[in-house]
């Protein structure tokens, strides 16, 4: 499966009969899929089966998708008010004996407002099932199209997400290869250390302090934080390989990630760690913050 942004836009148009329809659907970063649509009045009863086609093509983002609806051919109805024709026709027997009686012609009745009416011809039940059926093809189509944007602006994002996670690589192998790491550095560091606070305080047990100073640099020791680093690492690039919606498990792996490079931060007793520790804390947060427009 192939990585998606959540960010695209897409168009689609056609006819349909007399009809001349246009979608066009906008995607933005969201928690889950909503999709938003916009539809002329009388097209209501579409929105259950394009919310279904939607979820065929997309796992997550706000999805805003408007149709425009045009009659290319207009065809007019004449519709009769027949209360009011029949009340005229009851006005000209009731003074037929003062008015002419000759019958009312059809230009007079045509003159007499209210009484025809001219509308737009609905159409049968074929014929707008038939609409409605390619108004939702295109809808499908338009899908398609802003799945395909997505898909390319994810392999993008691809790159740019491995590039994050091969610079968090090397910065954790900096940070473990670094001599302060080395049992050696840190035995005589401590040794220096206890000697100072030896030579101050007579009346400490050097045994209790030894053991003092071995706790602390146990304490201290970065490998689980390291360890997990890795762990994560490989589990990020897993996913990404693997690809489909995984944004929600990239941003709970960056969470890790960040709370790890704290620890190192907090742990950290040589400057050369903790500045690979603060670049790695730069990174994570570029990397979350790329991983945010992810499905």
């Amino acid at each position: 499966m192939t990585l998606q942004s959540m960010t695209g836009f897409a168009r689609s148009e056609g006819t349909s009969g007399r009809y001349r329809w246009a979608w066009e659907l906008r995607s933005v970063n969201g928690k889950g899929l909503d999709v938003r649509l916009r539809l002329p009045t009388g097209l209501e009863t579409l929105e259950t089966a394009l919310r279904e086609i939607a979820g065929e093509h997309l796992s997550r983002g706000n999805i805003q998708a408007g149709l425009t609806l045009a009659i290319a051919e207009n065809r007019l109805e004449a519709v009769i008010n027949r209360d009011a024709l029949a009340a005229v026709l009851a006005l000209k027997k009731e003074l037929g004996d003062v008015v002419d009686d000759k019958p009312l012609s059809f230009d007079t009745l045509l003159t007499i407002r209210g009484l025809v009416d001219f509308r737009e011809a609905e159409d049968d039940a074929e014929a707008q099932a038939s609409r409605n059926g390619d108004v939702l093809a295109g809808f499908a189509a338009a899908a398609e199209k802003l799945k395909n944007m997505r898909e390319r602006e994810g392999a993008s994002l691809f790159a740019i997400l491995s590039g994050h996670i091969n610079r968090i690589e090397q910065l954790v192998d900096i940070i473990e290869n670094d001599p302060s790491r080395q049992p050696e550095q840190i035995a005589a560091r401590l040794a220096q250390q206890i000697a100072l606070i030896g030579d101050g305080l007579h009346g400490l047990d050097r045994d209790r302090l030894h053991a003092e100073a071995a706790l602390i640099a146990t304490k201290a020791d970065l490998r689980e934080e390291i360890d997990r680093l890795r762990a994560h690492v490989q589990a990020s690039r897993e996913l990404l390989e693997n690809g489909g919606p995984v944004g929600r498990k990239l941003d709970f792996l960056a969470q890790e990630f960040n709370r790890e490079s704290n620890t190192i931060c907090s742990k950290s007793n040589a400057s050369a760690v903790t500045a690979a520790g603060i670049e790695l804390k730069v990174v994570i947060d570029q990397f979350r913050e790329q991983v945010q427009n992810l499905e």
